[in-house]
């Protein structure tokens, strides 16, 4: 699937750089089409946080055609975020005041591994950065039916490392997701806070996978 934005075509290591090299060494079974959830998942942030890219009378982000049946569940699923943010204060003021697709580079960002130091240049793009609070956020869509379900894809899909990743290249203090079920429209959330169980369990996976990067490729 084409994407005409410059951030993917930059050299700076990313947290998707970090999960392709996982596939690479170490190679599981892919549950469904990983092309289709990407696309589908694709139209759901255009949707949400940049609707410019969205035209609605032909049912495109960008140069792609989505299906009527995926073009209704993803306008589905921002209603349901919506109407979540008017009882959840806090995501109102996500929906409200964040700088959407919010990117970032950190050159020579230090990591330790064991007692030994190196350094890459690191990059990430935030689907919500708050700047008044200091920190951001992701936007996911899961086939989640429930808060246990979607805490089970956390760790299963490494969004406890995107999240640690993230937070560590902006050096904010905290982090969320908001996740949208494909399923049954529920909204799922995972506060993060630096030290705290999902951060150090995220920042244990990067450590090993940005170390091996920095063997392989620098």
């Amino acid at each position: 699937m084409s994407n005409p934005d410059s951030y993917f075509q930059r050299t700076e290591v990313s947290n998707s750089d970090l999960t392709e090299l996982k596939n690479y060494l170490y190679p599981r079974a892919q549950y469904g089409d990983k092309e289709k959830a990407f696309k589908f998942g694709t139209l759901v942030d255009a949707l949400i946080t940049e609707n410019d890219r969205v035209r609605y009378d032909k049912r495109m982000v960008d140069d792609v055609v989505y299906s009527k049946e995926d073009f209704e569940l993803g306008l589905a699923m921002r209603k349901a975020l919506r109407k979540e943010a008017r009882r959840d204060p806090f995501l109102a003021q996500v929906l409200a005041k964040s700088d959407t697709q919010r990117f970032m580079v950190n050159k020579d960002q230090v990591f330790q591994y064991g007692n030994f130091d190196y350094t890459l240049d690191t990059r990430c793009k935030w689907d919500w950065w708050l700047p008044d609070f200091g920190f951001g956020g992701d936007l996911k869509t899961t086939f989640a039916e429930s808060q246990t379900q979607f805490n089970e894809a956390m760790d299963f899909f490494d969004w406890d490392r995107s999240r640690a990743w993230y937070m560590d290249i902006a050096g904010s203090q905290q982090d969320f997701i908001y996740a949208i079920s494909k399923k049954n429209l529920k909204i799922f959330k995972a506060f993060i806070f630096r030290d705290d169980a999902t951060y150090k369990r995220g920042k244990e996976k990067y450590d090993e996978l940005a170390f091996k990067w920095w063997m392989l490729f620098s």
